[in-house]
């Protein structure tokens, strides 16, 4: 395996996919190098590590002293990156799958408002091929609620004519997920006034494509939803992320069931749900004042 090249892959995927900072995906990379100079002292190569390597890595680490919070960091670096390997079909299988993580407060994922999505997803104007696409690409993630490796990954006919979208999630198991008329429609335009313009190769099969004609990477929609999140005045860091989340919250904060969410996002525990329960305290308090008989003082009328 080429680590030059994994590791730029890897960078990619934590900064579209996961939206990391930059910060962060440098540390990463930072232990990763350190978890490869480790193999290459011992003459020992990624795709045979198995879990007594880890264990002796490990030790290695408690050798040094390291602050809990950097442990942490390098020992969930290891983790996430076998994950991503073992998915990405470059290992067969994960040496880190038994291997705990120290817990650490757990950081709430960032979200847009339901201003901020509208401005987002009007952005992209109809008067560019670009443009089609774009809007497209940007309602049915919202919609959906889909990982951006999922969106990139459908195929021209995995959204159907009645409002449902097929996707391969994690550990190859495929979901059904309803989207509205919104990205439906954009949708359609798309496929009609788009697509045949930007894809002449009748075998393409990715249903967006780029300015070749070829299945768009993550790395281009990174690209897409930076520049549109600009021209829509949104000052957050936004990530292609962070659709994902605002879908989620915003189908709590208006009634959705945890497990219906759950489902819909592809999560195999429920507690990776409920996270987005802890975003809106004052919705919380509403519904807790709306709905418990003694939260108001005084009598009722």
């Amino acid at each position: 395996m080429n680590w030059s090249r994994t590791l730029a892959e890897y960078s990619a995927y934590l900064r579209v996919e996961k939206g990391l900072s930059e910060n962060s995906v440098q540390a990463y990379l930072s232990d990763l190098r350190q978890f490869q100079e480790f193999l290459q002292q011992r003459g020992r190569s990624l795709e045979k590590t198995d879990a007594a390597e880890v264990e002796l890595y490990l030790k290695h680490l408690a050798d040094q002293n390291l602050a809990p919070r950097s442990r942490a960091r390098k020992i969930s670096a290891l983790k996430n990156f076998f994950v991503y390997l073992v998915e990405e079909d470059l290992v067969a299988d994960n040496p880190c799958l038994y291997i705990a993580t120290p817990k650490l407060p757990r950081r709430l994922p960032e979200i847009l408002s339901e201003q901020e999505v509208a401005a987002l997803l009007e952005a992209p104007k109809l008067d560019k091929l670009a443009g089609y696409r774009d809007r497209a690409m940007l309602e049915v993630l919202y919609a959906s609620g889909l990982r951006v490796s999922e969106l990139l990954d459908l195929d021209v006919g995995d959204i159907d004519e009645l409002g449902f979208v097929r996707c391969i999630g994690k550990g190859s198991k495929e979901r059904i997920v309803p989207i509205g008329s919104h990205a439906l429609r954009a949708t359609d335009l798309y496929l009609k006034h788009a697509r045949p313009r930007l894809c002449k190769n009748f075998r393409e099969r990715a249903l967006f494509v780029n300015q070749r004609g070829r299945r768009l990477t993550r790395q281009g929609f990174w690209k897409i939803i930076k520049a549109r999140a600009k021209e829509a005045g949104i000052t957050k860091n936004i990530t292609p992320h962070m659709l994902r989340h605002s879908f989620a919250t915003h189908l709590l904060r208006r009634g959705a069931d945890l497990r219906s969410v759950q489902e819909m996002l592809g999560h195999a525990d429920l507690a990776t749900t409920q996270i987005y329960t802890h975003l809106d305290k004052g919705h919380l308090r509403e519904v807790y004042k709306q709905a418990h008989p003694r939260a108001w003082k005084g009598e009722e009328k």
